[in-house]
């Protein structure tokens, strides 16, 4: 025997709430997917919304993390082929040079250069250690054509990195670089917004990454 009373067909919803309240269900979805499944996941943001509650951003990590693994699977499939042919390839004949007599070079004496004394000189110096597989991201508040130098290097081993820009809800890759130790130059904002770089260390290893930057720019922080 049951002891739950059966609903009268009174009591039940009729079929006009059933589809208004798919309608809103499927609504509610659609808002949540534009507002923040894909700034999250995809860095996809037509509203908006995602930047200001820096959903965007962390979309574009996982991009660029993403990015990042298809290259390293990439280099290390075409380094295979590389090694096995370096196994295979026979050494080339050595060729015996017949002695001939060394011609008389009178002695130069090297005059030094001059110092260099226009070093540069730097607004901000950031310095970070960064373990095996983490990275970090700075960016400088700059407007749009404004133009910062910049000067970073990676001591114990090279890094990847991508300098781009947003703001405004826009979105720039500069450039991007992998196993690179040292990058200098200059960096002109395509539009006001938040330009800089973003480091991963894909050593076994830590290593120690120092950036100077100098120039039109508000500040240098550090996004977390």
């Amino acid at each position: 025997m049951y002891n739950t009373d059966m609903p009268s067909r009174a009591e039940l919803p009729s079929t006009a709430k059933l589809i208004r309240s798919t309608i809103i269900s499927a609504m509610v979805a659609l808002a949540l997917l534009v507002t923040v499944v894909m700034p999250a996941e995809y860095a996809l943001d037509p509203t908006g919304l995602g930047r200001l509650l820096g959903l965007t951003e962390m979309g574009e990590i996982k991009q660029q993390l993403a990015e990042e693994a298809a290259a390293d699977e990439a280099a290390q499939l075409t380094a295979i082929p590389s090694a096995n042919e370096e196994l295979t390839s026979e050494p080339a004949p050595v060729q015996r040079a017949t002695a001939t007599p060394e011609p008389q070079v009178e002695p130069v004496v090297a005059t030094p250069a001059p110092a260099d004394d226009a070093q540069p000189e730097w607004q901000d110096e950031v310095r970070v250690v960064l373990t095996p597989g983490e990275g970090t991201e700075f960016k400088l508040t700059m407007e749009e054509g404004a133009v910062a130098s910049f000067h970073w290097i990676s001591e114990g081993g090279p890094v990847n990195f991508d300098t781009h820009g947003d703001g405004g809800g826009q979105s720039i890759s500069y450039e991007k670089g992998r196993g690179v130790a040292e990058d200098e130059g200059e960096l002109e904002a395509a539009f006001t917004g938040n330009h800089g770089w973003f480091f991963r260390n894909r050593n076994n290893e830590d290593v120690t990454l120092v950036l100077r930057t100098s120039g039109n720019y508000g500040e240098l922080k550090r996004a977390m």
